[in-house]
C-alpha cells in the first residue's frame, strides 16, 4: 500500500471511530452491531484475541441458549445480547448476559407464535444480528407475514415496535439491523415487494422509506465511507444501489449484482465490492464514485460469507470450504487454499490474522498474506455454526450447536483468558 493510501485508510478508521462513539455510550472494545464497529468485520488490532481455544479449552463462559438460531452477538459495555428462536415454544426472544460472567440478566420475548411459514432447512428464525446504541438494543424479526425492527431498553423492556414490510419467504431472512446518527436502518427484500427504511432509534418512527424490487434477496445494509462520503449500500435484486443514510435518497444506482446476494459490501475507500450465488457466482469491484464502473469481475462463489479487505487486497472464504485472496485493484488471484467443510459464517480480521469457522465447527486462524495461505491453528469449538464470531476486547464470543444423539442444543461460548 503506498504512503497516501495508507494515510487515507487510517483518516477512515479515525472517522469511523468518531462516529462510533459518538452515536452514544459506546466505547472502543465493544462489538455493537454485525460485522462490528467499523461495519467491514474488522477487529480492534490493538486487543488481541486468542488463537488457541475450542472444546474444553479456553472457555471463559458458556451459557445455554433456547432453540435454534444463527445470529451472531452483539457486545456492547458490561452486557452481551444474542436473539433466539424456539420453534417447538414459538418464541422469539431476546437474551441479555452479563459480559464477564455469562450470567443470565434477562430474556424478553420479541414475538409469540409467528413462525408460520416455510422456508431453508438452513435457515432459522433469528438469524439477524443485533445492534446496540448503548441506551437500546434493536432487533428484527420476521413473525407471520411480515418483518418487524423491535428496540428493547438494557434492561428488556420493549419501547417500541415497527413494521416494515410484508414478507414472503423465499429462503429464510436474516438482514440486521445498522445505527447512524439518529436512525436505526433496516432492509427486508422479498419477492412480495420489500423495503429499506430509516427509523428513529427512540421511538420507532419511519422518518425515510424506500420500496424495493419484488425479487429475493438477504443482504443486511452497510453504512461505509467511500469515494470521500459516507453512503449506504445494499446489493442484490441484479443492483448494487447507494443510498444517503439519513434521508434515503439514492446516490446512486447500477446494474452490477445477481439477484441474489448474502454477504456485507466492504469498502477500500474506492471500490465497494459485491458478491452473490444466484443465479450466477461472482465477485465484482464497483467504483463507489457513482460512474457506474464495474471494474473488475470473477466467477468465484463468494455466496454467504461476507470479504474482508487488508492492504491492497481482498480475503474471502467461499462457500465450499476454499480461503481465497485477491488483488482488490484488479482481482488478479493471488492464491486459493482448501480449509475444509462449508461455510456459512463470515471471517473477522484481527490485525493480521483471519478467524474463520466452518460449519461443522472446525474453526481456523490463518494469515492475512498476500503471497500465501499460512494456517495458524485449527480448533474445534462445536458440533454446528452459522454464527459468525464476534471478537472484541481480547474474546471470541461465539453460538455453537452440539449434539448427543439427536438432541441438539445451543450455547454461546467467550473465548478468552
Amino acid at each position: 500500500m503506498s504512503l497516501t493510501l495508507l494515510d487515507y485508510a487510517m483518516k477512515l478508521r479515525v472517522l469511523f471511530l468518531t462516529l462510533f462513539l459518538l452515536v452514544s455510550n459506546l466505547r472502543a472494545g465493544d462489538w455493537p452491531w454485525w460485522r462490528g464497529p467499523d461495519r467491514n468485520g474488522v477487529a480492534d488490532a490493538a486487543q488481541e484475541a486468542p488463537t488457541d481455544f475450542g472444546i474444553g479449552k479456553g472457555i471463559k463462559w458458556s451459557a445455554n441458549i433456547p432453540g435454534r438460531a444463527h445470529g451472531s452477538a452483539c457486545i456492547v459495555g458490561d452486557k452481551v445480547f444474542i436473539a433466539s428462536a424456539d420453534e417447538e415454544k414459538q418464541l422469539q426472544s431476546m437474551h441479555a448476559f452479563d459480559r464477564s460472567t455469562g450470567k443470565a440478566l434477562w430474556t424478553a420475548v420479541v414475538h409469540e407464535n409467528g413462525m408460520t411459514q416455510k422456508s431453508n432447512k438452513k435457515a432459522s428464525w433469528a438469524s439477524s444480528t443485533p445492534a446496540c446504541d448503548g441506551e437500546r438494543v434493536y432487533m428484527n424479526f420476521i413473525s407471520g407475514d411480515a418483518v418487524y425492527t423491535t428496540a428493547l431498553d438494557l434492561e428488556g423492556k420493549q419501547v417500541w415496535q415497527t413494521k416494515i414490510t410484508d414478507y414472503i419467504i423465499h429462503q429464510g431472512y436474516g438482514s440486521s439491523p445498522a445505527i447512524y446518527q439518529d436512525l436505526v436502518i433496516v432492509s427486508a427484500d422479498n419477492k412480495s415487494g420489500g423495503a429499506v427504511a430509516g427509523l428513529d432509534r427512540k421511538t420507532g418512527a419511519i422518518v425515510w422509506r424506500n420500496e424495493r424490487a419484488a425479487l429475493p434477496n438477504y443482504p443486511s445494509p452497510v453504512i461505509l465511507e467511500a469515494a470521500g462520503k459516507v453512503q449506504l449500500f445494499l446489493t442484490g435484486t441484479d443492483k448494487v444501489s447507494s443510498l444517503d443514510p439519513l434521508t434515503g435518497k439514492v446516490n446512486w444506482e447500477i446494474e452490477g449484482a445477481t439477484t441474489e446476494c448474502v454477504t456485507s459490501t466492504p469498502t477500500d475507500g474506492k471500490h465497494i465490492y459485491s458478491s452473490g450465488g444466484y443465479p450466477k457466482n461472482h465477485v465484482a469491484a464497483i467504483a463507489a464514485d457513482g460512474s457506474g464502473k464495474v471494474v473488475w469481475e470473477t466467477n468465484d462463489r463468494v455466496y454467504v460469507p461476507s470479504m474482508l479487505v487488508k492492504d491492497g487486497h481482498l480475503y474471502a472464504t467461499m462457500d465450499s470450504g476454499v480461503a481465497i485472496c485477491l488483488d482488490s485493484a484488479t482481482g488478479a488471484e493471488k492464491w486459493k487454499g482448501r480449509l475444509g467443510g462449508n461455510f456459512s459464517a463470515s471471517p473477522v480480521l484481527v490485525g493480521d490474522k483471519i478467524y474463520a469457522v466452518n460449519e461443522s465447527g472446525d474453526f481456523y486462524v490463518f494469515k492475512a498474506d498476500p503471497e500465501k495461505l499460512e494456517i495458524l491453528a485449527t480448533n474445534k469449538v462445536g458440533d454446528e455454526v452459522y454464527a459468525t464470531p464476534s471478537i472484541c476486547g481480547g474474546n471470541v464470543f461465539l453460538r455453537v450447536a452440539e449434539y448427543e444423539g439427536e438432541k441438539r442444543s445451543e450455547r454461546l461460548i467467550c473465548f478468552g483468558e
